[in-house]
């Protein structure tokens, strides 16, 4: 997979960690010394954010000789990724390589693990991830839910149609039709989304037009039950399913009749860890 961090990005993580000098290898005197980095999976994951670790030891001036591509699925003690170099620029890069990875494959794992429980019982069902990722974190986050094998369900405010109960508290119910028509009109080549929370809602925004419904904290029989009305009503929309899907649950979703699963539990599951060692060579 490309980089999803240019080297400007991955030059402030260093920085941050960085921005000086390494004191304890400069003091120690060990900083020429020629040496060999390995990273190497503890247990079962998918990986993420190779290509972003491999090029922060290039950028110090170490060289990759082994690394895996992220979105490959790994068993325990499996070789990530090699590089060799002078003691210095090796210390230097470790810790944010490292730590990279760990984050950045606990999301691909869990995004994996949700999408690998819907595609085992028998679904397609497209598993989809929120914007709702840690501020600052997009392009990593991003990354790895499509190496764990899910899409984007939006990237952010400016280019998706998605109308929250929040948006309608500013527009009277009298407003309402006219309004949703207007967005229609001025965005003729976008999806119209809305989100929802009871099923008399849902019949409402689909009479005015939505392509979408976002269904807020349904459960299973209520998404049943909805899509049954729905469907009485002569009303077919995309029925999208969010809050609080999980890997437990979106399998209930999918038997239910949901369209799309979207979920931002990936983005809290726990790093993954990943083994170092560092030698001289």
């Amino acid at each position: 997979m490309r980089l999803a961090l240019d080297d400007h990005a991955l030059r402030r993580l260093i920085l941050d960690d960085v921005p000086y000098l390494d004191l304890t290898t400069q003091s120690l005197g060990i900083g020429n010394t020629s040496g060999r980095i390995e990273f190497f999976s503890r247990n079962a994951m998918t990986v993420c954010g190779i290509e972003e670790a491999a090029r922060l030891f290039e950028m110090e001036g170490a060289s990759v000789q082994q690394m895996l591509a992220s979105g490959t699925a790994v068993g325990a003690d499996e070789t990530l990724l090699v590089a060799h170099g002078a003691a210095e620029p090796l210390l230097i890069a470790w810790k944010v390589a490292q730590t990279l990875i760990e984050y950045a494959s606990g999301i691909a794992t869990a995004t994996a693990s949700l999408v690998s429980a819907v595609h085992a019982a028998g679904f397609n069902t497209p598993v989809a991830c929120t914007r709702k990722h840690f501020p600052g974190t997009k392009a990593i986050a991003v990354k790895a839910v499509l190496a764990g094998g899910a899409i984007m369900h939006r990237l952010g405010l400016s280019e998706t149609l998605l109308v929250f109960p929040e948006h309608r508290g500013f527009i009277s119910s009298a407003d309402f039709p006219q309004r949703m028509a207007q967005l229609k009109k001025n965005c003729p080549e976008k999806k119209l989304i809305a989100e929802v929370t009871s099923t008399e809602d849902a019949l409402l925004v689909t009479r005015l037009g939505a392509d979408v419904v976002q269904l807020e904290k349904f459960s299973p029989t209520e998404l049943r039950e909805c899509k049954s009305a729905l469907d009485s009503a002569g009303l077919h929309p995309i029925l999208a399913v969010a809050g609080g899907v999980t890997a437990t649950n979106a399998v209930d979703y999918a038997s239910a009749g949901a369209d799309l699963l979207v979920t931002s539990a990936p983005y809290f599951s726990r790093p993954m860890d990943v083994k170092v060692v560092i030698a001289p060579q």
